[in-house]
């Protein structure tokens, strides 16, 4: 299998299902929200770009799986799986608040191999497969030089549901807010990492993640020259729902500071 030639059809299946996502924005309406949980949130938007990406990818690679958000399709691939948000950030796109995003990763046994992030409202798409450089827009993209927090912009996410680890998180989030050039809260973990990636920000952590909030923003990070760790500092991320990406010069210094906490 040749990443580089998977890489296109992948993005422009992204983009396929972005310009939906953006056409229904102009037009949605909130009674067609439904509550999967406490603020998690979903309607028919999700749904349906979900199954727009899922149908055209089992034309890319028939023998894969798929492991997907809205679970919209149940079948598991043996070598291959596909890990997909279809629309990460609802809550934004319900809002009307233009950061959100289409994720979709390629994974060959436990192996992150390739990652798209289109991110609709600007046009810009996010991706790399495995030995590639990083790109944005065909664009080279490299994560930041940033020596230390003091001189870092971070990124991070609130918990929306599960609020057992408040007190931490709020005590962390303290720290770094008075360590750092600023804290930002965009709504979208993926575009969290692409912006990591590209060094918008120095580094994004979260806890509460799921495999596909995450994953195509992992390997983009990386490809990017990046770091992504858990908040032990170990390399398993997609199970462990935690997450530090960093641009490799400040992963030290940002878990020393969560392990105070975490």
């Amino acid at each position: 299998m040749e990443l580089e030639k998977i890489i296109n059809s992948v993005i422009e299946i992204s983009k396929q299902a972005g310009s939906f996502i953006r056409e229904q924005r102009k037009t949605f309406s909130a009674d067609r929200i439904e509550l999967k949980g406490l603020n998690d949130l979903v309607s028919y938007v999700d749904k349906t770009a979900e199954e727009i990406i899922v149908k055209a990818l089992a034309d890319v690679l028939p023998e894969a799986g798929f492991i997907t958000e809205e679970k919209t399709i149940n079948k598991t691939g043996e070598r291959y799986n596909w890990i997909i948000d279809p629309l990460d950030g609802t809550t934004n796109f319900i809002h009307g608040l233009p950061v959100y995003s289409v994720s979709i990763a390629l994974q060959e046994y436990d192996e992150l191999v390739l990652g798209v992030v289109y991110e609709v409202n600007m046009d810009e798409c996010f991706y790399a497969w495995k030995g590639s450089p990083a790109y944005l827009n065909g664009n080279t993209i490299k994560t930041s030089d940033s020596p230390t927090i003091d001189q870092s912009l971070l990124a991070t996410g609130f918990p929306y549901h599960d609020f057992t680890k408040q007190p931490a998180y709020i005590g962390l989030f303290t720290e770094l807010m008075k360590s750092c050039h600023g804290l930002r809260r965009l709504g979208s973990a993926a575009v969290d990492l692409a912006y990591t990636a590209c060094g918008r920000f120095d580094a994004f952590y979260e806890y509460n993640l799921n495999p596909w909030d995450v994953a195509a923003g992992v390997l983009i990070v990386r490809q990017a020259g990046g770091q992504v760790v858990n908040f032990k500092g170990g390399d398993e991320i997609l199970n462990s729902r935690e997450l530090l990406a960093t641009n490799g010069k400040i992963t030290d210094e940002m878990l020393g500071v969560i392990k105070k906490y975490f």
